[in-house]
């Protein structure tokens, strides 16, 4: 794949993904025919991510305030790695709400049950976010 076509792709990203994060992990790829180095990053994440979000649910099953607040966390810096800024902004409300705090991160007085009310209505987003990403990102690397 010419660099040309990498442009091509990473414009189709669109706010998904944010094109100089995901530029400085392309650069650290030896051969830009197999990305093989940034494609084991992106396809890594996948699997964290999938398995991230198993240990959600069963947090919000059990409403796990502060594991869904350490979940959020987790995931927030391995999106935010990658670019996927959507991703990564939801995480960090899941965090805040984790955590019995606003959007803001400040204290909150909702109870436990409007906390984890929020956080099952953000991490519905964020997994929209995360497929529409992931897709785009499968599609860069013809997947």
């Amino acid at each position: 794949m010419s660099t040309r076509d990498d442009e091509d792709h990473i414009l189709e990203f669109g706010d998904d993904i944010d094109q100089s994060t995901f530029d400085q992990i392309l650069e650290m790829d030896d051969d830009e025919a197999d990305r093989e180095f940034s494609r084991s990053i992106v396809f890594g994440f996948f699997e964290q991510a999938e398995e991230t979000f198993k240990k959600m649910d069963k947090a919000l099953e059990d409403k796990e305030l502060s594991e869904l607040s350490s979940l959020g966390h987790f995931l927030k810096g391995s999106s935010a790695t990658l670019g996927m800024t959507k991703v990564q902004k939801g995480c960090e409300k899941i965090q805040h709400y984790g955590a019995r705090q606003n959007d803001e991160g400040n204290s909150s007085d909702e109870t436990d049950d409007k906390q984890i009310e929020k956080i099952t209505n953000v991490l519905k987003q964020v997994r929209k976010d995360y497929t529409t990403a992931e897709t785009k990102f499968k599609g860069f690397y013809a997947e």
